[in-house]
């Protein structure tokens, strides 16, 4: 028996470390499909498949729904849900780890060099700070969301059941996944203060990425932090008043969104809830199908962007799509060298961003073409539809309750490849090969 556990030990080692958390990704959703499907879990019958599809899109934090969380589920499958959005969002082996931690045992070199995958490290240099990190800026903002919250809910639906409410919403604000226990989302609460200020905050902290708080966190000043940490905070500065000012601008008299409003402090309350949730949270204080063409092209644009690397965020990552616009604005300007913040960018990290944008590309267009050729609905649906799926948004002109079984496998894949497909990429991109050969340099003509 001890012969076979070391032979098994011995094959699982030479498992890249991304597909085996991809594999436990996979486990714990089948185990969270599982529980929703127990009776006591569910007040109406639900299929398999409506268990998967709320599974995955919890523990990738999608926010994507066939179900109604706050009626067609108990409060125990509602925990449930709560408790897949925060594993997923934390990440299975920061999770681990910091159970170990807290038992005192010690966190062996196979399960650092996880831990390292799952949050997009490149070395195990300062891993445990990371977690530790992680681990404070994670108590502090849900507790924190959470009593705030109440402020809100608790005069509306009593001490406990507000109480749950303020807790599950601050669970999936922080963790980027948009599952909200009202019918609407929060519609009904679109110009609150409270809501408005809060859930915001939430999504924004925990979409910037750990890295980036722990810079801010430990280093003095803006001198002191990574080129990442500045290239992050630049691309969300730009991102964020874009987003905001673009859907005032284009929705400002839609009487189905900012138009029903009478007032323009309203309107600019709700733009800026809207544009700021877009990239990655998936709530919304308005009707998203109502929408203008306009907008939801922007809004697609802005879910494939995403948030920031080693956070709860989705999408392709702000710092890619900045390394992007730096390496273009370079070819036009006849450079060899890449530089930002007196910092230079080496020619295999744009290389990774080239792969992973054409991978991501390629996933989306794919998967709007399988479903067009599948489903009857209109093209910018799909298209919504398919990006809030792969940037793990959630947002929807309401396309998702149209999806057959067919369509929603596919969502399901996109969604899964969406949260874990990047660590996989990223992990074989930075694995180098030694040419055997180096062959003469050819001539391709481009453009």
């Amino acid at each position: 028996m001890e012969a076979f556990f070391k032979k098994v030990a011995g094959k699982a080692a030479s498992v890249p470390p991304p597909l085996i958390l991809s594999a436990l990704y996979g486990v714990l959703i089948v185990l969270g499909a599982a529980a929703l499907m127990l009776p006591f879990a569910r007040t109406v019958p639900i299929s398999w498949s409506d268990a998967f599809f709320t599974s995955t899109s919890a523990v990738t934090v999608t926010g994507l729904v066939v179900l109604d969380t706050g009626s067609d589920l108990t409060l125990f499958g509602q925990i449930v849900v709560a408790f897949l959005i925060q594993m997923g969002g934390l990440g299975l082996m920061t999770f681990a780890v910091l159970i170990l931690g807290a038992l005192g045992l010690q966190v062996g070199l196979t399960s650092k060099i996880y831990l390292r995958e799952d949050l997009n490290q490149s070395s195990l240099h300062q891993l445990s700070k990371l977690v530790i990190t992680i681990l404070k800026v994670v108590l502090f903002c849900e507790v924190a969301g959470a009593m705030l919250l109440g402020l809100t809910f608790i005069p509306r639906f009593g001490f406990w059941p507000g109480a749950w409410e303020a807790i599950f919403h601050s669970i999936s604000a922080f963790n980027n996944a948009g599952f909200s226990t009202f019918p609407n989302g929060l519609v009904p609460f679109a110009t609150d203060p409270v809501v408005n200020t809060v859930i915001p905050a939430l999504f924004i902290i925990g979409g910037i990425g750990y890295v980036v708080l722990h810079d801010i966190f430990t280093q003095k000043g803006w001198r002191a932090w990574s080129l990442h940490t500045k290239i992050m905070l630049l691309g969300t500065a730009i991102l964020i008043p874009w987003s905001v000012g673009m859907f005032a601008v284009l929705e400002w008299t839609n009487p189905g969104t900012l138009g029903q409003h009478q007032s323009a402090l309203a309107r600019l309350t709700v733009s800026w809830f809207q544009g700021v949730t877009t990239r990655t949270a998936g709530f919304n204080t308005t009707d998203i199908g109502a929408l203008h063409d306009s907008t939801s092209m922007m809004f697609i644009s802005l879910m494939l962007i995403g948030g920031g690397p080693t956070s709860t965020a989705g999408g392709i990552k702000v710092t890619t799509f900045v390394v992007m616009i730096i390496a273009t604005v370079a070819f036009f300007r006849r450079q060899q060298q890449l530089h930002a913040f007196g910092r230079s960018i080496g020619l295999d990290q744009v290389l990774k961003v080239m792969a992973l944008t054409a991978i991501s590309a390629i996933l989306v267009f794919f998967g709007v073409f399988v479903l067009a050729a599948s489903h009857d609905g209109h093209f910018l649906d799909v298209s919504f539809e398919v990006a809030s799926a792969f940037g793990t948004v959630g947002l929807s002109r309401g396309y998702t309750g149209e999806l057959s079984g067919f369509g929603r496998a596919v969502i399901i894949a996109i969604m899964f490849l969406g949260r874990v497909g990047p660590l996989t990429l990223g992990f074989f991109l930075a694995t180098r090969t030694t040419p055997r050969v180096r062959y003469p340099e050819g001539k391709v003509y481009l453009g």
